[in-house]
């Protein structure tokens, strides 16, 4: 049977594809959030608690909301 994944790992899946999809690279899309890239690779890793307040500037460093950026996940 196949191990449903975390909400860690589907959110970190969902910035990924969102950044990929805008053609960012993980260093870019860090300079762009005013993150480290290294924390950006464990957000996308499924390895990070983000914080509240990472995740709002996440979204809105992908032009989204929190609410687009985060939907469908823990479902």
């Amino acid at each position: 049977m196949k191990r449903r994944s975390t909400v860690l790992q589907q959110f970190g899946l969902r910035v990924r594809e969102q950044r990929k999809e805008q053609g960012l690279s993980q260093e870019a899309f860090a300079d762009k959030c005013g993150l480290d890239r290294t924390y950006i690779g464990g957000i996308e890793r499924g390895e990070r608690n983000v914080a509240l307040r990472n995740i709002a500037v996440i979204a809105s460093a992908l032009g989204l909301t929190v609410s687009e950026l985060t939907k469908g996940i823990g479902e």
